[in-house]
């Protein structure tokens, strides 16, 4: 008869943190995992529906979770007002009264314990198991009383669900990356109330291209890559009534006036970066802010995301030599890329005299 590891949350969404602990606590403990989705947890709001988390949570488990797990839709299936632990653990309990059952908790929730519905007799139906968490300072009263042990694992990464959200993890399986963007979760739904469909799609291919060119080059924090490319095109306004390109520029931006119409776009959004989504990085900031024209000292992100834009692979050109080329080296790549659309420009009479596209081509191409 297999022993049992009661494993909640609310999965919004599953990342490659919880993979990890359920196969460090299916190997220590030696028992069978089940993922248990919350359906609506009192300490939070879930963003996603019970229907895409248990969805995301059935395209990975099969793959890369332990042998032997399974999903209980006991909890999304509920019709209580509130799910209490104990109730999910009662059900449990009947279900597989030979075996031994292990609730793994958080380190965070382990002094939080004693306020949980009937603590006490939880304890005597399970044996509690908490993930201990860096700078989280656990009670040993608490662990005593409650006959708690530790799992002894800290490599479940600094990913957290949150992170994978707000697009500033990507430490998930890519079958999870690939539902958020088909179906527009998260962050990708966040930039479809600026832009079209179009952009949309456009910006997605920037940011898995912009992603991989930096995973394949090793350069440090790739998921940074794909959340500039996403939201570099969030200038280019669906809904105009959110914003006023016009007195945006003429109040934030005067010493850009003198730019051509087409990239007032890229300093739109780093305005809406910084008054929508708050953010404070000044090298996501610059790279949206000069993706269309490009600058001098542009920084690797800058070139990445620059470079992606231009040659992604749903262009009207072949651009796999250009991919290519970013994929053996980012930096040939971009001079590659910054070459090529020069040529392109020009054959097609593009108006490419301003000041930031001089200052880019002089300082990269030498002219």
């Amino acid at each position: 008869m297999a022993n049992y590891i009661i494993y909640g949350g609310s999965f919004d969404p599953i990342h490659n943190g919880h993979l990890r602990i359920a196969r460090a606590a299916s190997l220590k403990l030696n028992a069978d995992v089940i993922f248990v989705p919350a359906r609506s947890p009192r300490w939070k709001e879930c963003e996603a529906s019970g229907e895409d988390r248990l969805k995301m949570m059935k395209l990975v488990l099969r793959l890369y979770a332990p042998a032997g797990s399974q999903i209980s839709e006991y909890e999304l299936k509920s019709t209580s007002e509130v799910n209490y632990t104990i109730d999910t653990i009662s059900y449990f309990y009947k279900k597989y009264p030979k075996s031994k059952l292990y609730l793994l908790i958080g380190g965070d929730q382990v002094n939080k314990f004693p306020e949980w519905k009937d603590a006490e007799l939880l304890a005597r139906l399970t044996q509690i198991v908490y993930v201990p968490r860096p700078g989280v300072l656990i009670s040993e009263d608490i662990v005593y009383k409650y006959n708690m042990i530790n799992l002894n694992y800290l490599e479940s990464g600094e990913v957290s669900s949150t992170a994978v959200r707000l697009g500033m993890s990507l430490d998930l399986p890519k079958e999870v990356l690939n539902y958020i963007e088909k179906h527009h979760l998260y962050y990708v739904k966040k930039v479809s109330e600026y832009v079209d469909e179009k952009r949309l799609n456009h910006s997605i291919e920037v940011a898995k291209l912009a992603y991989q060119i930096a995973v394949v080059n090793n350069l440090p924090n790739p998921a940074k890559y794909y959340f500039t490319g996403l939201f570099h095109d969030i200038g280019k306004l669906t809904n105009y009534g959110k914003i006023d390109p016009e007195k945006v520029m003429k109040e934030k931006y005067k010493d850009y006036l003198d730019m051509p119409r087409f990239a007032y776009h890229q300093f739109i959004g780093e305005y809406i970066l910084i008054n929508d989504f708050h953010i404070k990085d000044k090298e996501i900031l610059d790279a949206v802010k000069f993706h269309c024209t490009g600058c001098a000292n542009m920084s690797e992100l800058g070139m990445v995301v620059y470079a992606a834009d231009k040659i992604e692979p749903t262009r009207q050109f072949d651009s796999r030599f250009l991919i290519n080329s970013c994929m053996k080296n980012w930096k040939q790549g971009f001079l590659d890329t910054l070459k090529d659309n020069r040529k392109y420009l020009l054959a097609h009479a593009k108006d490419i005299k301003n000041r930031l596209t001089d200052e880019c081509f002089k300082m990269y191409l030498g002219d």
